[in-house]
């Protein structure tokens, strides 16, 4: 009887043992366990390692070949992603200064559409100065063509009444020579 108790605690002891390691091997689905965790994890099989019966320690080897497998592929895995990460700030970056650049554009194009708009306002008003000027122009133009008008008609006018005074004055001057004639001749007479 003592012998089967005996047995029956080795048995569940390496049972125990047995689903401890079993625990230990198993990877979780979540590939961001540490690499410190797996190197405990293997530190343990292999102490235990050599306490284990031949068939078990062939198995234990394949579970040691399939975790190392499943942590090479887990750090390819990390560095991929690192890589990945690193695409992505460089992408952010590059995001960032043609925001940058757009910003600055929009900012010129709004400041040269301002600029625009000042001169267009100028060349409007400089279009209507330009056209007062010509009104300007046309109506001192108009008022010189009309007092050279009202001169030529005043030169005219002064002239006939110059031309007319002057054959007034010969008809008097006439008259009077008349006059003085014939008072010179009455005055001989006598």
């Amino acid at each position: 009887m003592a012998l089967s108790v005996a047995f029956k605690e080795r048995l569940d002891q390496m049972e125990f043992t047995r689903n401890q390691r079993l625990h230990l091997l198993q990877v979780p689905n979540n590939p961001s366990i540490s690499y410190d965790q797996l190197h405990h994890r293997v530190s343990v099989f292999a102490t235990d390692f050599n306490n284990l019966p031949s068939a078990e320690k062939e198995l234990q080897v394949e579970k040691s070949q399939i975790l190392a497998t499943k942590h090479a592929s887990i750090q390819s895995i990390e560095r991929k992603c690192l890589m990945i990460d690193q695409k992505i700030a460089a992408q952010n970056l590059k995001i960032t200064l043609l925001r940058s650049t757009i910003q600055d554009l929009d900012s010129k194009y709004h400041c040269s559409v301002q600029q625009l708009r000042t001169l267009k306002s100028e060349v409007e008003e400089l279009k209507e100065l330009d056209q007062e000027r010509e009104k300007y122009y046309e109506l001192k133009c108009s008022e010189m063509n009309e007092f050279m008008q009202n001169v030529e008609r005043f030169r005219s006018e002064k002239r006939l009444q110059v031309k007319n005074l002057r054959d007034h004055v010969k008809e008097l001057s006439s008259t009077f020579e008349e006059i003085h004639n014939k008072n010179n001749y009455l005055r001989n007479t006598n």
